[in-house]
């Protein structure tokens, strides 16, 4: 198993490349579909949102802003629920999000995080639960990799 020196910023950023490394869209799209019972689940329930509706945006965790194009840093997006009955644009929203935290390397309250440099962001449950949906698939993601790179 992979041990990481998290008392040194050196130790912890080359743990953090060697996870990074290994994040692609197709862990993107396991880390989704692990969060995804979670997800449906709490959607049926009108006080986390009334929508009915989630979109999530996963970036790329070696994407940097000043050299790759927002457009080109997403690693995989996921709707729930039938886009075509929308009510609003929740794709335009989680990328927002997504967008201000991936830019800032930092949560967004709205709707996104940014867990060791993972930055998911999501749209159309209520806030609070667009933030934590966003950090369970960030998190899936995170676990999915260091599985993967140890």
């Amino acid at each position: 198993m992979m041990q990481a020196n998290f008392d040194k910023d050196s130790g912890r950023t080359r743990f953090m490349q060697t996870i990074h490394r290994d994040i692609d869209a197709s862990l993107a799209r396991r880390a989704v579909a692990m969060a995804l019972p979670l997800i449906e689940c709490a959607m049926r329930d009108p006080r986390f949102g009334d929508s009915g509706f989630l979109h999530v945006v996963v970036m790329d965790p070696d994407a940097n802003g000043e050299e790759t194009p927002f457009e080109q840093a997403i690693l995989y997006e996921h709707c729930v629920g039938d886009r075509a009955k929308w009510d609003a644009d929740y794709a335009a929203f989680a990328r927002g999000k997504a967008r201000e935290s991936w830019t800032t390397r930092a949560d967004n309250p709205k709707g996104a995080v940014c867990v060791d440099g993972i930055v998911v962001g999501a749209s159309g449950a209520f806030e609070p639960f667009d933030q934590a949906y966003a950090g369970t698939v960030a998190m899936c993601l995170r676990a999915l990799a260091r599985h993967r790179s140890s």
